[in-house]
């Protein structure tokens, strides 16, 4: 009798162990549930952004005081560090001698002029003389010649005079244009060499420059720039990184060419400096406003994934993501602008797409919740 329950239970074993597996199969077979989402719709916005290139600032003026003279020096009418107006007296170099040497200067010139007045009237006295034949020709040739030595003499003489004015008003050192003077090299009673020593620096301060290295690819934009430009196509970030220099500037020289070792050129642009706020020597970042501003598609840039240096979104069409391949523009703020690649309205996931493929069911829903979930 135990015998046949036994026959009896083993087809009902194998038809329940079957019956299972095929339950096993099945759910392999089904398909996987929907990857639940967030999603952000794609909008235009208003996208002003600048380019950043490293400046230094320059003064557009810049000149170094040496004496032309040998002497001590007598005077200093300056204060260190203020700005000196144009042909202000900054320093005074000793100038008896060159006074001694231009007074005797004048008095010889002086001493020229009278000889050749005297040459002048012999000249005239001789030739009438030689008109009623009562001088011989050879006296009133002589008297010419004398005349034109002494016309030589005089021209000799005015170009000593020069000279010695020359140097005596190089013994007054002035400011060559409006400018900031630095820190005097040199003190009272200290001798100075012509060409060799060094007094002071005088530099300009308004307007100013910012000198700038672009890469010669950019050198027909700002050509363009230089032609065109507004108030707001460049602006000044200073040293100190928070504060903005918001007067205007414009591009006032580009370089006459491009460095064949970094294939990069200089541009300058030049800014009012009425406060003298810039200084020349500082560093700072020169912003210049983007070709591509405007208004532009914007997404959250938490959207964007990163491939082997190319960049993607997922795109929620219905219930399927699709990727698309987009180019990227400035980020601003929490946003990034998209140049291609999306499309205002487009609705971009956000968040979970780090489980999505392309073609993938999605579902709206809270990525973080079903994570904590599993």
């Amino acid at each position: 009798m135990k015998k046949k329950y036994i026959f009896w239970l083993v087809p009902v074993a194998l038809l329940a162990w079957a019956s299972c597996n095929d339950n096993k199969a099945a759910s392999k077979d089904a398909a996987p549930p929907p990857t639940p989402v967030s999603v952000a719709e794609a909008t235009r916005a208003e996208a002003i952004y600048y380019d950043q290139y490293q400046g230094t600032v320059v003064a557009l003026n810049t000149v170094e005081l040496r004496s032309e003279v040998t002497g001590f020096i007598t005077g200093i009418y300056f204060k260190e560090g203020e700005i000196v107006p144009k042909g202000k007296k900054l320093y005074e170099i000793d100038q008896r001698k060159y006074l001694a040497a231009y007074n005797q200067a004048e008095a010889n010139l002086s001493g020229a002029n009278a000889f050749l007045l005297r040459a002048q009237k012999d000249v005239d006295r001789y030739n009438m003389l030689l008109k009623n034949d009562a001088i011989a020709r050879q006296t009133v040739d002589q008297a010419v010649a004398t005349y034109q030595s002494s016309k030589s003499q005089v021209e000799i003489a005015k170009a000593t005079v020069a000279s010695a004015k020359t140097d005596l008003s190089y013994s007054i050192i002035t400011a060559p244009f409006t400018g900031r003077i630095g820190i005097s090299q040199v003190r009272l009673g200290a001798q100075v060499s012509p060409g060799t020593t060094l007094l002071n620096t005088i530099s300009s301060e308004n307007p100013i420059g910012v000198d700038v290295v672009i890469n010669e690819q950019d050198i027909n934009r700002f050509y363009t720039l230089q032609k065109r430009s507004t108030d707001t196509t460049f602006k000044l970030q200073l040293s100190d990184g928070v504060t903005t220099y918001n007067k205007p500037g414009k591009v006032l020289a580009i370089d006459r060419g491009v460095n064949n070792q970094t294939g990069t050129v200089k541009v300058r642009i030049q800014f009012t400096n009425e406060q003298s706020t810039l200084k020349d020597g500082m560093s700072c970042v020169l912003k210049v406003l983007n070709n591509e501003s405007g208004d532009r598609v914007q997404i959250p840039y938490k959207a964007v994934t990163e491939q082997m240096g190319e960049f993607f979104v997922f795109v929620s069409q219905d219930t399927i993501a699709k990727q698309h391949k987009v180019k990227l523009g400035p980020r601003i703020g929490s946003n990034v602008v998209i140049l291609d690649g999306v499309n205002q309205g487009d609705k971009v996931v956000t968040d979970g797409f780090q489980r999505l493929h392309d073609g993938g069911k999605i579902t709206l829903g809270n990525p973080q919740a079903t994570q904590t979930t599993k």
